[in-house]
């Protein structure tokens, strides 16, 4: 009960640190977290507690970082997310990897609101 009362506060506070995001990233940023909590919502007690841990340790400070940077215009563009190295990256299971490439594809595909130059209205 403990474990899921810590995962509900951390879950909202990362939603609403994500309101200070451009629209477009906080809209993936929330679907990511959700999509995130829901997957590890009948986690073992070790492997919840290290979600719990590394969601806490490191993403909620990185985005607040980001967002404090972003305000102050300490940047002369918004960056936000990090590079990660090879040795984080072989840390991660099959399956974490093919959720970093959704994530990256769904972040790097084109807006729904662009319109290209070939596209035409049909009344």
């Amino acid at each position: 009960a403990a474990m899921a009362g810590g995962a509900r506060r951390l879950y909202r506070r990362l939603l609403q640190l994500h309101r200070a995001l451009p629209p477009a990233l906080r809209a993936l940023g929330d679907r990511y977290v959700k999509e995130e909590f829901r997957r590890h919502k009948a986690a073992g007690p070790a492997e919840a507690q290290r979600f719990l841990r590394e969601w806490e340790a490191s993403a909620r400070p990185l985005i607040q970082q980001q967002i404090n940077e972003d305000k102050q215009n300490l940047r002369e563009k918004a960056v936000y997310g990090i590079q990660l190295t090879e040795e984080k990256l072989n840390d991660f299971r099959d399956e974490q990897i093919g959720q970093l490439k959704e994530l990256m594809d769904e972040a790097t595909k084109p807006s729904k609101n662009t319109i290209s130059k070939d596209s035409e209205y049909k009344t």
